[in-house]
C-alpha cells in the first residue's frame, strides 16, 4: 500500500486505556506493517491494531479518540496538535476502506444493474412484439379497411383514382391473370404522379397511370405487378407500416382495428417519397416464370440502357418462347383509357 509507506516513519504521543476501566497512561504511537504500534515510554509494545480494524469514536471532533474495531472501551487519544498522526490514520483507513469488499454495494450494482437490463430488453422488445400482435390478430376485413383508408390520404397527394367504367372489366381480368397469394385483390390506377406500384394493407395494389398509359404492351405493368406481388409476399404491407409509425399506432390497431388519419397521411407522405428496395434477382426471374410473364420487358422500363438489369434480361425465362398473354390486345386497349373516363 503506497499511503502505508510513506507514514512508516512517522510517530507521535497519545493517551491508551488497555480497557474502560482501565487508567490512561502515555504511550508512543507509530505505523508498523498494516498495524498501529502502541508503545510505553521504555519503547516496549502494548497493543498492535489493524489498520484495516481502527474505528474513530468522535469524528472531527479533538481530542481524537480512536478504537479498535469491535472493542470500544480500548482507546488511544490523541490531542489536537499530533494533526500529522491523525491525518495519517484517517488516510490509511479510508484507503483500507475502499478496498474493502462492499457486499451490500455490490448488491445494488446487481440490482440496478438487472433493472436496467430489464427495461432495455423490454423497450427493444415490446414494440416488435405489439407489432407481431397487432398483426397477427387483426381481421382480414379490417385489414382492408385500413387499406382503404390508406387509399384515400394517398390520393389526397396523387390525385383520385381513375376509373373509366368501360375498363373497370379489364382491370378486373388484369388482376386475375397476376394473383397474389390470396387472390387476385384489387388493382388501382391512380390518376396523379406515382413511381411504379404500391401494396396496400387487404391485398390492393396502387399502379402508376404511366405504366399503363405509356406502355405498347402489357407486359411492363406486368413486371411491375409481378415485382409487388412478390414484395407483398416478403414484407406484409401492414407491418410495413406499423414498423414505420409510432409505437402508440399498433395499440390502437390492438385495442380498436383502426389508424388515425394523421398516422395514414405520414404514411402515405412516407410511400410516395420512399425508393423501394430492390429484388433479388433471382426471387423476380422465379416471379416471372411462375406468373408467366416476361422479364425483358420489365428490365428495360428499370433501367433503359439494361446495364442493371442485364441478368433479368439474359436469363428471361421466356426469352425463346413466349407466354400466355397478359390480356387480349382488346383487354390492353380498354386498360389504357382507364384514365379518361
Amino acid at each position: 500500500m503506497t499511503a502505508l509507506a510513506k507514514y512508516q516513519r512517522l510517530e507521535a504521543s497519545g493517551l491508551w486505556r488497555a480497557s474502560a476501566q482501565a487508567q490512561r497512561r502515555e504511550v508512543v504511537v507509530s505505523i508498523g506493517d498494516a498495524t498501529l504500534v502502541i508503545s510505553d515510554m521504555q519503547d516496549r509494545a502494548l497493543a498492535h491494531w489493524s489498520l484495516a480494524a481502527i474505528e474513530r469514536a468522535n469524528p472531527g471532533r479533538h481530542p481524537a479518540i480512536f478504537h479498535p474495531d469491535g472493542d470500544a472501551g480500548e482507546t488511544l487519544e490523541l490531542a489536537a496538535d499530533e494533526a500529522e498522526m491523525i491525518a495519517a490514520i484517517e488516510t490509511l483507513r479510508m484507503a483500507v476502506e475502499r478496498r474493502r469488499p462492499h457486499p451490500g454495494r455490490l448488491r445494488l450494482v446487481v440490482v440496478v444493474g438487472s433493472l436496467a437490463l430489464i427495461v432495455a430488453a423490454a423497450l427493444l422488445w415490446l414494440p416488435q412484439a405489439l407489432r407481431d400482435q397487432a398483426i397477427a390478430v387483426l381481421p382480414e376485413v379490417k385489414r382492408v379497411e385500413i387499406g382503404a383508408a390508406l387509399e384515400r390520404e394517398i390520393a389526397r397527394l396523387t390525385g383520385p383514382r381513375c376509373d373509366a367504367p368501360g375498363s373497370r372489366a379489364a382491370l378486373k381480368r388484369l388482376a386475375a391473370r397476376l394473383p397474389g397469394r390470396d387472390g387476385p385483390g384489387r388493382l388501382v390506377v391512380m390518376s396523379g404522379r406515382l413511381p411504379g406500384t404500391l401494396n396496400l394493407p387487404g391485398g390492393s395494389i396502387l399502379v402508376g397511370r404511366a405504366l399503363v398509359e405509356k406502355q405498347d404492351a402489357p407486359d411492363v405493368v406486368a413486371g411491375y405487378l409481378v415485382a409487388a406481388r412478390l414484395r407483398a409476399a416478403s414484407t406484409d404491407p401492414l407491418a410495413l407500416l406499423l414498423r414505420e409509425s409510432p409505437l402508440w399506432a399498433s395499440l390502437r390497431v390492438l385495442t380498436t382495428g383502426k389508424l388515425s388519419s394523421e398516422t395514414l397521411r405520414a404514411h402515405a407522405a412516407w410511400l410516395l417519397t420512399r425508393r423501394q428496395p430492390p429484388l433479388d434477382e433471382q426471387v423476380l426471374l422465379a416471379g416471372f416464370a411462375a406468373w408467366g410473364v416476361r422479364a425483358r420487358p420489365y428490365a428495360y422500363a428499370v433501367d433503359p440502357s439494361g446495364e442493371t438489369t442485364i441478368g433479368l434480361i439474359e436469363a428471361d425465362p421466356y426469352a425463346e418462347t413466349a407466354p400466355e398473354p397478359v390480356l387480349p390486345d382488346a383487354d390492353w386497349l380498354r386498360l389504357q383509357a382507364i384514365c379518361d373516363g
